[in-house]
């Protein structure tokens, strides 16, 4: 059995870290190379680095802080926002990032989720989706840092990505971001049976409990999170402690 992955995620905007709920609210945290220290002291499996307003501003992912982030780690990291071509994927990727993530311009341009899976391979390129529920009981996927609704379905948008050559998919519940009320476990059930690449959780977490649903009922290969461990209210250790107890593969 594959060991399921914890990836504590930092939104980026201005330099900082920051946090917010249903992507208001938006409150300061720290910076980005000394919380990414301290998640990989603290046993992270990877981190995720999204520039919040890249996409929004379009404007390019700030490349400072991905070089200064990867002097300090000694774990893998995707970085994501504004990321709109292949030179993109190679200057994030030089500064020492692992795997570029990509949601507002694969929406625009799909063939560039076959461009860079043919030029950097799949396991570097991750398709990253902000998905709500609407009144029809699917899900539409939403753009620009969750701004701007699309016409795509997100279980076919989430196949139609891993087809063109996505190694990893994201996925992200708008409706749960920030709330700590659960993944949408529903939605991430239908993805997980619709895709056959790894599947991972955003939006939701706020028990240590809702990390092993997203795990066992779900399926999901890793699970992502923010507000809990930027605020300390569930420590990583005790964590994968707890979810081992569960009888769920963790790296200790």
């Amino acid at each position: 059995m594959l060991t399921k992955r914890i990836i504590p995620c930092l939104d980026v905007r201005n330099g900082r870290v920051v946090k917010g709920k249903k992507f208001k609210d938006i409150e300061d945290v720290d910076s980005p190379e000394v919380l990414g220290k301290f998640y990989c002291d603290s046993g992270a499996d990877e981190l995720v680095f999204y520039d919040i307003t890249a996409s929004n501003e379009e404007r390019k992912t700030s490349l400072e802080f991905v070089s200064k982030v990867a002097e300090n780690l000694s774990i893998p990291f995707s970085v994501g926002g504004g990321v709109s071509c292949l030179d993109d994927f190679t200057n994030i990727l030089r500064q020492g990032a692992d795997k570029v993530s990509i949601n507002s311009s694969a929406v625009k341009n799909p063939n560039l989720i076959k461009e860079a899976a043919q030029k950097f391979g799949d396991q570097c390129v991750v398709l990253s989706m902000d998905v709500k529920k609407n009144d029809k009981g699917s899900w539409d996927v939403y753009v620009k840092g969750g701004r701007e609704k699309t016409d795509l379905d997100a279980i076919e948008w989430a196949k139609k990505g891993v087809k063109l050559g996505a190694g990893e998919i994201v996925v992200n519940s708008i409706d749960e971001d920030g709330m700590k009320n659960g993944y949408d476990i529903e939605l991430l059930s239908k993805i997980t049976q619709a895709v056959s690449v790894p599947v991972i959780a955003s939006g939701g977490a706020g028990t240590m409990e809702d990390f092993c649903k997203a795990a066992k009922e779900a399926n999901c290969d890793g699970i992502l999170a923010a507000s809990v461990f930027h605020f300390g209210e569930i420590k990583i250790k005790d964590l994968k402690e707890y979810m081992k107890k569960e009888g769920i593969e963790v790296r200790l």
